[in-house]
């Protein structure tokens, strides 16, 4: 579980039934809550499953806080990993995308602070002998350790302090690392994000951990994020691709805070099969188990990067149902999303429905404006493209609480889909006015 109600997020627990939501595609009437299904959660994070060890700390790129994480397997762990669509692309992501083909990894370094971006050869010199290092002080391949970078873009890593820190981080491995990982790749995340349970596959219990990053530059394909992800599950490496590709589609591909997409970003999964069991292969039905499994716990974490996001005081969910396809779906939710004007009315508790109804009509989706219905909680505020009478102190409760959820029936279809974003505050410009320096 997460280590503390802080660590939820500054604002309560995380919606579940929106995992349900991302794993089928089922969309209830406003009111409808689908319970979470019945996994166990359980403290450790990315060391909760069986063979990994992790450790967490400052070694002088941030002025207080950790900067360096090292996840390991004991064991080859199947790897599989998804990476930023921005055009400019950090060395670690490119040193790492050649790493993680073979299809196996023993390790995960990350420095917070520099991002190793536009940093031009130096920048692949230093993201490669981030791996060589960890791999001598692991006794490692240095091309079974992924590489991962977050921070301020052009600054030159400072390699003295990063190969000193490999060989503590080294030293320091614990099971019960899980949580200083999780801290050491903050930057202006004001929370640690991590999670993990346990549920039974193929006659043994499974173990699923996670930690993730992320408060602003969030959006998807993919975002200012980093997610580690490691299973005691037994997969094979193309079961795994599938697996966690889609799980990134479902659920880090649906999530906002304000529209820009960064240079950084990767999803790692490792799977190193110390549960005992036979392989999951392609097509087996175990595979489908744990898939729902790790959809679970990536909205968990896709949720909480949302809740943090820069300056952010809600968490707002737009469901938007009746689409013809989920495509048109997610294209309509996620426009909505991104909306300046809606996500600044969120923050003042302004029943502007008439935002979410033309944020709508520019998704580039077909359907009738006049057969349109908009939901503020499970108050109804737009009937058929038009104004209904409704209790504006009723709506400004529902906008004033942490978690708000914006619903849309578009009327055209049976497909619905669901994605999260955040309030845009005062906040979020003085964080970055500055972020820099």
């Amino acid at each position: 579980m997460f280590r503390s109600e802080r660590a939820l997020g500054r604002f309560g627990p995380v919606r579940q039934f929106a995992y349900q939501n991302g794993v089928n595609g089922y969309m209830a009437a406003p009111s409808k809550r689908v319970s979470a299904p019945p996994y166990v959660e359980i403290p450790g994070g990315v060391t909760a499953p069986l063979g990994f060890q992790a450790a967490g700390l400052h070694i002088g790129i941030k002025r207080r806080r950790k900067d360096l994480a090292l996840i390991v397997s004991e064991r080859r762990a199947a790897a599989a990993a998804t990476f930023t669509t921005n055009r400019v692309q950090a060395a670690p992501v490119r040193v790492t995308r050649e790493h993680v083909q073979g299809g196996v990894l023993r390790a995960i370094v990350c420095n917070s602070g520099i991002a190793n971006a536009c940093n031009g050869p130096q920048g692949m010199a230093d993201a490669r002998r981030m791996a060589q290092m960890t791999g001598e002080a692991l006794g490692v391949p240095p091309g079974e350790v992924a590489v991962a970078s977050t921070g301020v873009i052009g600054v030159p890593l400072p390699m003295d302090k990063i190969e000193s820190g490999i060989r503590q981080a080294a030293r320091l491995l614990s099971p019960e690392g899980g949580q200083d990982a999780a801290e050491a790749i903050m930057t202006t995340d004001t929370v640690p994000k991590e999670i993990a349970l346990e549920l039974p596959l193929k006659g043994r219990t499974v173990r699923i951990g996670g930690i993730a990053k992320g408060s602003g530059m969030i959006h998807p394909n993919m975002a200012t994020m980093l997610a580690f992800l490691t299973t005691d599950a037994a997969v094979e490496p193309e079961a795994l691709r599938v697996a966690l590709r889609r799980s990134v589609e479902r659920t880090y591909n649906r999530i906002s805070v304000d529209g820009d997409t960064s240079t950084n970003d990767m999803v790692i999964l490792m799977a190193n099969g110390a549960a005992g069991h036979p392989p999951i292969r392609p097509g087996d039905p175990e595979l489908e188990e744990l898939q729902a499994a790790l959809d679970y716990v990536n909205t968990r974490l896709a949720q909480a990067i949302v809740r943090d996001g820069e300056g952010a005081t809600k968490l707002v969910e737009i469901r938007v149902v009746g689409a013809r396809t989920e495509e048109d779906a997610v294209r309509v939710a996620r426009t909505i999303s991104t909306s300046n004007l809606v996500k600044t009315a969120i923050y003042g508790e302004d029943a502007n429905w008439g935002r979410i109804l033309c944020a709508a009509g520019y998704a580039g989706v077909d359907f009738d404006p006049d057969r349109v219905d908009v939901f503020i909680g499970e108050l109804l505020v737009a009937r058929d493209g038009a104004a209904v009478a409704f209790d504006e102190q009723k709506a400004r409760e529902i906008l004033h609480d942490s978690d708000v959820v914006l619903t849309v029936d578009l009327k055209a279809g049976p497909a619905s889909a669901t994605v999260w974003t955040c309030d845009l505050t005062y906040e979020y410009v003085k964080i970055n006015a500055s972020y820099r320096t």
